[in-house]
C-alpha cells in the first residue's frame, strides 16, 4: 500500500494511485486516473531527457474488414484544431524528433511519438491529442487510406473498376508473407470465438465490405478517453503531462459506462487439424514447401506467474540448438528448417506457444506431431539439468537489466512492455520488475518435478492445441485475382448512371484534396533555432596491454558489459567473399574445440547474453570506389560473467569448428528460409541494392551478399550441399576463411560502468593474449560504375520500385545538398504520389553516400509504370516547382532529427568507435551536420540537375508473376533484365 505521502504529485483533474521504485530498470512507475473519464495515466519518471508519450485504446474488431487498422490511417488525416489534410506527416518534417509512430496491434491501437526537444514534445502532444480525440474522418481520407473503387481509365465509366486504398494495398503485401498468413491462420483457428479470430489488420478481400459508417461507428466506441491508457516516460513530471491531457482533451469528455475488453477463449475439449492452402506463386516446383505448426493456447498474458512459468518453459524447450525441441526441429528431415513462426507469443491477452517446421510435406502431420509430442513427454517424465534452467534464468536476468534504444527509444520499448498488461486491466508494474520473479524461480527450479508439472500441465494434457498444415497452392492467387474481377463487374453492372458518375466525382474529389496546399502555419514546428549547436562527444580512454590495443567507454550500463573484438578484413578474394556471409551467420552456431555445437550453446547462454560476428563495410569518405570493411566479434554479459565472456569470445576466434557437417547443411537451410520470408517485408531495400549494384565495388558486393543476388545464391548452395562431397568442400573453405580471418590486426573495445573498464580490460588482456599473429593487409576491390536494370520475380502480390543515381560520397561538398535534397522530394512530391494517389504503402528517396548513390524507391506498391514514372516526375518538378524556404527547412530538420537521434548508452559508444574506424570522428561528423544546416534552394536545384538526370538511372524492381506479366511490355522497353529466385 501507498501511504499518502508515498503517493506521487498529480494535476487536480487526476487521482494518484501508486508510486513504486523499479531499481534494476532505474525508474518510478506512478500510476493515476482521470477523475471525470476514468482514462489511466501511468508515468515511468526517470531522468532520461528523451521523453516519450503514448495513449492506447483498446480496439476489438468483431470482423477482418481492417477497421481499427484503417481507422488508425484516418485518425492521422486532419482534426478538429489542427483542420490540415496530413498532419502527422506534415509533423513528421516539422519536428526534431526521435520516433513518431502508430500501431495497431490484434486488441490495441497506439499513438507514440519521442523527443529529447521539450518544444517539441508539447507541440507533437497538442497534435496527437487532437488527431486521437478530436479527429475529422473525412470521407475523401478513408476513401484513401482505407478502401474505394476506381474505373480503370480515370472518367471513363465503360472501363473496369479496381480496387484502390493504402491499407487495402498494404494488407495484400503483409498477407502475402508466409510467415503473417501462418500466423493469421493459426490464430483463426486457435481462436474460434474472441477477436483474435479476425485479422486486425484487414484480409484484402474483406476490406471493401467496411463501410465509412461502420469506420465512425467503431470511432465513437473505441476511441473515447474511459478507453484509453495514456503513457509517459522521461524527466517532464506527470502533473505538466496531465494539465495538457485534461485542457486539450479530457475535460471535453464525460465517463462511458461500456468497458471494452478480449474475452477469455472458450477451450477446446480435444487437439484439432486443420489444413489450409497459402498462395505459391514462385517458378518451380513446389515440393517440399509446406509448412507445418502446432499451436497451444496457454494462461493469461497479464498474469505474472502464466507469463513467467510459459517463458521458462518455452526456454527450456527452444532457447537455442541445444534446447531438445529445437534441436529436434533443425534436425528432422520431415522438413528443412523450424517454422518462424517458433516460441511463445505474449502479446494477446491469453499466451500461445507455437512450433513446427518448413520445408515439409503433408504427409509428415502425424509424424511431426508425434516427434514434439515425444520430445515434451520426455521433459514431462526425465526433466532437464538444473544447469539448463539457470541458464534460462540468467537469460531473463540479462534481458531485464539491458537499457536498449539503439532502434526504439528506451522508454517505448518499456512503455510497449507494459502495454499488454494494462490493456487487459491488469497491473503492468510486475512484468517490468521481474528481479524479485526471477529469485522465486531459482527457488522452485530446485525442485525436478517443476519442470516436469509445467511441461505436463500447459502441453502434454492441454487440449486446446491446433495442428496447422498449410499446402502451396499455384493457383490460390490468380483464384483470389479472379473472384476480385467477378466482385468488381458484379459491382459494376449493379450501377446505374449516376452511381458510376459518383465514382467518377469521388475520385476527382479526392484527386483535388490530395493536390491542395494546406497552411502549414495551423501546425505547431520548431525551427532550425531550435537545433542544438553540437552534439555531445564521448569520451574514451585508448590503451596498449601485451600488444593488444584497447579502447574503453565509461557510460551507464545497468551492470552489463560490452566487449568486441575487431579487425580490418584482409585481402579475399571473390570466392572467399561470398563465404564471409555464412562464416558471420554460423560462427555463433558451431562447436568449439572439443565441444559440439550442442554444448557450445549451453555455454553460451549460460554465461553471455549474445554473442556474434558481423562485417561492417563502407565506402572511404573521399572516394567510394575505395572499400573499408572490418570484421568484429561482439558479446555482451552480466558484469559477474567477464571472465567467462572473454574466455568464449577467445575461443570463438580460435578454436571454432567446421567439422560437424550435419550441423553445417541446417544452418544453410534456416538462413534460406529466413532471407525467402524476409522479401515481402524488406522488398524495398533488396530493390535499392539491386538498383545501385553498379555504383561501386561495395555496393555490388551488398548486393551480392545481402541483396536478391545473394537470395539466389544462397538457393543455389543450398541446393547443391545435399550432395555430400560438396557440402565437405563448403566446411573446408569455410576453415579456411576463418583460419585467414584469424591472423588479422586486432584491437579491442569494452564498455561498462564508470570506474570497471581498465579491471576489465586487463581481465581480458590476460584471455586474449593467445591471438595468433598479426597482418596489416585490408581488402581491395576493383572499381566498379555502370548501369543495372532487373526485374526480380519473388513470391509477391505487390512490387517494390527503386530508381538509382551515381553522385557522391560524404566528404563531398555535394553530399549535404544531396541528403536533404532526399527529404525534399519525399515530402513535397513522392509522399503525395506515391503514397497517397499512387497507393503504395510508402515510398521517397534517400541518400547513401557510403555507396555515393542516391536512390527513389517505393514499399508495398500496386503500381510500377506510375511509380517509376514519378519518380522522373518529382526531378522535374525539383527543376521547374514553387519552392519555399520553410519547406527547405523542414527537409533539413528530418536530417537533423536523424543525425541527432540517440542510442543506448552502449550502442552509441560502439557506434561511435566505428565510426572513428572508418574515418567518422566526431568532428568530421559535426563538420557535415554543420553543411547540412547551411544547404539552400538553389544547392537542392543544383545537385538534382547535375546528378538525377533520367537517362543515366539504374532501375530496380521486385515483384511477384502477375505484375511482371501486366508489365512485361513496359518493363522491356526500359532494357529490363528478368531474374527468377
Amino acid at each position: 500500500m501507498n501511504s499518502p505521502s508515498n503517493l506521487p504529485i498529480a494535476h487536480d483533474s487526476f487521482i494518484p494511485l501508486r508510486a513504486e521504485r523499479i531499481d534494476a530498470l532505474n525508474i518510478r512507475v506512478e500510476q493515476f486516473e482521470h477523475r471525470e473519464t476514468g482514462a489511466i495515466h501511468y508515468h515511468f519518471a526517470s531522468d532520461n531527457t528523451e521523453n516519450v508519450f503514448l495513449v492506447a485504446l483498446r480496439t476489438v474488431p468483431e470482423d477482418s474488414r481492417g477497421v481499427a487498422h484503417i481507422l488508425e490511417h484516418t485518425a492521422l488525416c486532419g482534426s478538429e484544431h489542427y483542420p490540415v489534410r496530413d498532419p502527422f506527416f506534415m509533423m513528421l518534417r516539422r519536428s526534431l524528433n526521435t520516433f513518431m509512430n502508430a500501431f495497431t496491434s490484434a486488441d490495441w491501437t497506439a499513438y507514440p511519438f519521442a523527443s529529447q526537444n521539450r518544444k517539441d514534445f508539447r507541440n507533437l502532444l497538442d497534435v496527437y491529442l487532437d488527431a486521437v480525440f478530436f479527429s475529422k474522418l473525412d470521407p475523401l481520407d478513408f476513401a484513401q487510406e482505407g478502401h474505394r473503387v476506381e474505373f480503370e481509365e480515370s472518367g471513363n465509366t465503360e472501363s473496369e473498376l479496381v480496387y484502390k486504398g493504402v491499407v487495402f494495398n498494404e494488407m495484400k503485401g503483409a498477407m502475402s508473407s508466409v510467415p503473417s498468413r501462418l500466423w493469421q491462420t493459426l490464430c483463426h483457428h486457435l481462436f474460434p470465438t474472441s477477436t483474435y479470430h479476425y485479422n486486425s489488420g484487414g484480409e484484402p478481400e474483406h476490406i471493401p465490405e467496411l463501410s465509412y459508417d461502420q469506420l465512425q461507428s467503431f470511432y465513437k466506441s473505441h476511441y473515447h478517453p474511459s478507453n484509453a491508457t495514456f503513457m509517459t516516460f522521461g524527466d517532464i513530471p506527470a502533473a505538466e503531462h496531465q494539465a495538457v491531457f485534461h485542457e486539450q482533451a479530457l475535460q471535453n469528455f464525460t465517463r462511458l459506462d461500456k468497458r471494452i475488453v478480449v474475452n477469455p477463449e472458450v477451450r477446446y475439449t480435444e487437439p484439432k487439424r486443420v489444413t489450409e492452402p497459402y498462395a505459391f506463386d514462385e517458378e518451380g516446383s513446389s515440393e517440399r514447401r509446406t509448412h507445418i505448426v502446432m499451436g497451444w493456447l496457454l494462461g493469461e498474458s497479464s498474469e505474472l506467474k502464466d507469463l513467467l512459468e510459459a517463458q521458462l518453459l518455452s526456454s527450456v524447450l527452444m532457447e537455442n540448438s541445444a534446447s531438445p525441441l529445437q534441436k529436434a526441429l533443425e534436425t528432422t528431415e520431415l522438413g528443412t528448417a523450424p517454422s518462424p513462426l517458433c516460441g511463445l507469443e505474449d502479446s494477446l491477452r491469453e499466451l500461445v506457444f507455437c512450433c513446427g517446421i518448413e520445408g515439409s510435406e503433408a504427409s509428415h502431420e502425424e509424424a511431426l506431431e508425434k516427434l514434439v509430442l515425444d520430445v515434451i513427454e520426455d521433459i514431462a517424465t526425465n526433466g532437464v539439468p538444473r544447469e539448463q534452467l539457470e541458464a534460462v534464468l540468467h537469460q531473463l536476468e540479462l534481458h531485464q537489466r539491458e537499457i536498449s534504444g539503439d532502434g526504439m527509444p528506451f522508454g517505448l520499448n518499456l512503455i510497449l512492455q507494459a502495454l499488454g498488461p494494462a490493456t487487459h486491466y491488469a497491473d503492468p508494474v510486475p512484468s517490468m520488475d521481474l528481479e524479485p520473479v526471477i529469485a522465486q524461480l531459482r527457488e522452485q527450479i530446485q525442485n525436478p518435478d517443476y519442470i516436469r508439472g509445467l511441461a505436463r500441465n500447459l502441453l502434454i494434457e492441454n487440449p486446446h492445441r491446433v495442428t496447422l498444415v498449410m499446402t502451396p497452392d499455384g493457383t490460390l492467387s490468380e483464384k483470389k485475382r479472379e473472384e476480385e474481377r467477378q466482385r468488381l463487374a458484379a459491382l459494376k453492372s449493379s450501377l446505374d448512371a449516376s452511381e458510376k458518375q459518383a465514382i467518377v466525382t469521388q475520385a476527382a474529389a479526392l484527386l483535388e484534396r490530395q493536390a491542395q496546399e494546406d497552411d502549414p502555419e495551423l501546425l505547431p514546428k520548431v525551427t532550425l533555432e531550435d537545433v542544438p549547436g553540437t552534439l555531445p562527444k564521448l569520451s574514451y580512454q585508448e590503451t596498449n596491454i601485451d600488444g593488444l590495443p584497447f579502447t574503453l567507454y565509461e557510460q551507464g550500463t545497468n551492470g552489463l558489459v560490452y566487449q568486441q573484438l575487431s579487425c580490418s578484413i584482409p585481402q579475399l578474394s571473390a570466392e572467399e567473399l561470398t563465404l564471409l556471409p555464412h562464416l558471420t551467420g554460423m560462427t555463433a552456431e558451431l562447436g568449439l574445440g572439443d565441444a559440439d555445437y550442442l554444448a557450445t550453446q549451453h555455454r553460451q547462454s549460460s554465461s553471455v547474453g549474445s554473442i556474434s560476428l558481423f562485417t561492417s563495410m563502407r565506402g572511404s569518405i573521399e572516394d567510394e570506389q575505395v572499400a573499408q570493411a572490418s570484421l568484429a566479434l561482439s558479446s555482451k554479459a552480466l558484469a559477474r560473467k567477464s571472465a567467462e565472456q572473454s574466455k568464449l569470445m577467445r575461443d570463438t576466434l580460435l578454436d571454432l569448428r567446421f567439422d560437424e557437417l550435419p550441423r553445417i547443411r541446417e544452418l544453410v537451410a534456416q538462413q534460406r528460409a529466413r532471407r525467402e520470408q524476409s522479401i515481402t517485408g524488406q522488398g524495398h531495400s533488396l530493390a535499392m541494392l539491386a538498383a545501385c549494384a553498379g555504383m561501386s565495388p561495395l555496393a555490388m558486393l551488398h548486393h551480392e551478399l545481402s541483396g536478391m543476388e545473394g537470395i539466389a545464391a544462397l538457393r543455389r548452395l543450398d541446393d547443391s550441399l545435399a550432395e555430400t562431397g560438396k557440402l565437405e568442400a563448403f566446411a573446408r573453405q569455410l576453415q579456411q576463411l576463418h583460419a585467414k580471418l584469424q591472423n588479422a590486426e586486432w584491437e579491442a573495445l569494452i564498455v561498462a560502468e564508470p570506474g570497471r573498464t581498465t579491471a576489465l580490460a586487463e581481465e581480458a588482456a590476460s584471455i586474449w593474449k593467445a591471438l595468433p599473429s598479426q597482418s596489416d593487409s585490408s581488402l581491395s576491390l576493383p572499381m566498379l560504375r555502370e548501369t543495372r536494370r532487373e526485374c526480380w520475380v519473388a513470391n509477391s502480390q505487390v512490387s517494390f520500385c527503386a530508381k538509382a543515381y551515381a553522385t557522391v560520397p560524404s566528404g563531398h561538398a555535394d553530399a549535404a545538398a544531396l541528403t536533404v535534397l532526399s527529404g525534399y522530394l519525399r515530402n513535397g512530391f513522392l509522399h503525395r504520389a506515391i503514397r497517397e494517389q499512387g497507393g503504395a504503402y510508402g515510398g521517397g528517396a534517400s541518400h547513401d553516400a557510403s555507396i555515393a548513390a542516391f536512390r527513389f524507391y517505393s514499399y508495398r506498391d500496386p503500381r510500377i509504370e506510375g511509380t517509376l514514372e514519378d519518380f522522373d516526375a518529382s526531378i522535374a518538378w525539383m527543376a521547374t516547382g514553387d519552392h519555399s524556404p520553410a519547406s527547405l527547412e523542414e527537409a533539413i530538420l528530418g536530417v537533423i532529427s536523424t543525425i541527432d537521434k540517440p542510442g543506448s548508452p552502449a550502442g552509441e559508444a560502439k557506434q561511435d568507435f566505428h565510426n572513428r574506424r572508418f574515418g567518422r570522428n566526431h568532428e568530421q561528423r559535426m563538420a557535415f551536420r554543420q553543411r547540412i544546416l547551411n544547404v539552400t534552394l538553389e544547392d537542392l536545384q543544383r545537385v538534382a540537375a547535375e546528378y538525377l538526370v533520367p537517362e543515366n538511372a539504374s532501375i530496380a524492381v521486385v515483384t511477384g508473376n502477375a505484375a511482371r506479366r501486366d508489365s512485361e511490355s513496359y518493363l522491356q522497353s526500359l532494357n529490363m533484365r528478368f531474374k527468377e529466385l
